[in-house]
């Protein structure tokens, strides 16, 4: 049964990386990789408990007779419930910051963006779009972000091949400021939740060879560009009838929902309650002061009207129904004890976890970020490796404590490593769907100015690490 709960999980990466071409939704394909996996665990339950779990078992049966049914309420309540959970803090975190961005475009908090880039010239335009992306995706989801930006883009560019260009630097801007955040990116809360890493120790590793990894290829990118660019600014994007807000109101509403999302590290620490906590505190307030400032439109027929389409809206639920299937979906190869096996045979042939994370970048980008990050941190638990860490080889096991180099480079090297092709992340997806473009050609004229990027920030880290 563990052999078909691989397979069947190695299935699961092969659609997802070839998602492109068979158009089966990558969603649909990681929730019956998390609930497949679990029927076929809990009905040979006895043997994975006994095998990973017969202490906690014995104590369950507190003296009573063992019996199918026992085993799977074991199995539901001490087993099961413990991965949903934290699959369920992570997609109520993105439904939490989906929801801040949702409000804070709909009432056209972001418009600022836009006014700040009015120009012609290509280097101004590119990097104004790049910066501000590289900024709001620290804070926000990557995807959400992205489309956002990419929508602006459009709507402003007319040249195909120069929305291709500037749509490739912003998808790795995204992905770059998303990764040097715990908030940022789905992988940086995974660790950040069970406490491999801190928020702040995180940032400052992180920010300058993410900032890296973002400049240098969005200057090689933009030499391709032509000094002006074919742009047409038109009159202030329409939003229907839902919202009547002046400037010094939406300035309001996005220092509410951006400077609280930056006080949820803050509350973590204090309160030690889970960081989604916050962010629902955040969407709470932010609610409030939105229906303060719109009293008069609350009542209208007219607040039907939405500037962002339906579809992207279904795409924010697709995403979080992925990040469901995948985490419930390790955590079921994890209690069959085989990531146990796996970690063991790459600390024994390997024994660098550096040359893991290059490998976890380039499989990233023909697979999924999000799928390989969470795979390369379920193989390590932290409070094991910790422990293992009072006796064993020091130097190598220095790589998994608190803030060690392999909380960090994991997360680096897949969110950097899925630019490399525009499938291997839903930015890129994103990009692809929107502006058609071909892999054939993102793998000639940007695969390798990324590529550049990603190792020159890698060795930015690597000198950080141990030499700074």
């Amino acid at each position: 049964m563990t052999i078909i709960i691989v397979l069947l999980l190695v299935l699961g990466y092969l659609l997802i990386a070839t998602g492109h071409l068979t158009k089966v939704n990558k969603a649909a394909i990681a929730m019956f990789i998390g609930t497949v996996g679990w029927v076929v665990y809990i009905c040979w339950g006895t043997d994975f408990v006994m095998a990973m779990h017969p202490h906690e078992y014995a104590d369950f049966l507190s003296g009573g007779e063992p019996s199918s049914d026992a085993v799977k309420y074991f199995i539901c309540d001490n087993i099961f419930l413990k991965y949903v959970g934290k699959a369920a803090a992570i997609v109520m975190f993105l439904l939490a910051t989906m929801s801040i961005i949702e409000l804070l475009n709909n009432n056209g908090c972001f418009d600022f963006v836009r006014e700040w880039m009015r120009t012609r010239s290509s280097r101004r335009l590119l990097w104004g779009m790049t910066f501000s992306t590289f900024v709001i995706s620290a804070n926000l989801d990557n995807l959400t972000t992205t489309t956002m930006m990419l929508v602006i883009m459009h709507d402003i560019l007319k040249n195909r091949r120069q929305r291709m260009l500037v749509g490739t630097a912003i998808v790795l801007a995204a992905n770059s400021g998303g990764c040097f955040t715990v908030i940022g990116d789905p992988a940086g809360l995974i660790l950040w939740g069970n406490g491999a890493v801190t928020a702040t120790s995180f940032s400052a590793s992180l920010f300058l060879p993410a900032l890296v990894a973002w400049v240098v290829p969005t200057w090689l990118l933009g030499r391709r560009l032509p000094s002006r660019l074919d742009v047409e600014w038109g009159v202030a994007p329409y939003r229907g009838d839902d919202t009547n807000l002046n400037r010094w109101q939406r300035f309001v509403m996005l220092v509410v929902g951006i400077g609280g999302l930056w006080f949820i590290p803050t509350f973590h620490n204090i309160t030690k309650l889970s960081p989604f906590l916050g962010a629902l505190c955040v969407l709470s307030v932010l609610w409030v002061v939105n229906e303060a400032f719109n009293r008069r439109l609350m009542d209208a027929d007219q607040m039907i009207h939405r500037r962002v389409p339906r579809v992207l809206q279904y795409g924010a639920i697709q995403q979080m129904l992925f990040v469901m299937g995948i985490m419930m979906g390790m955590g079921v190869i994890v209690e069959t004890g085989v990531f146990g096996d796996v970690s063991a045979w790459i600390d024994y042939h390997i024994h660098n976890v550096w040359v893991v994370g290059i490998v976890s970048g380039l499989l990233s980008s023909m697979v999924d970020t999000f799928t390989i990050a969470v795979s390369n941190l379920s193989l390590y638990p932290v409070l094991e490796r910790m422990q293992l860490y009072q006796w064993a080889d020091a130097d190598y096991m220095y790589n998994f404590i608190q803030n060690g180099p392999y909380w960090l480079v994991i997360p680096f090297c897949t969110a950097i490593g899925g630019c490399l092709l525009s499938v291997g992340s839903t930015s890129g997806l994103a990009l692809m769907k929107m502006e058609h473009v071909r892999l054939g050609w993102y793998l000639k004229n940007c695969t390798p100015v990324i590529a550049v990027g990603w190792l020159l920030g890698l060795a930015v880290l690597w000198l950080e690490l141990y030499w700074l």
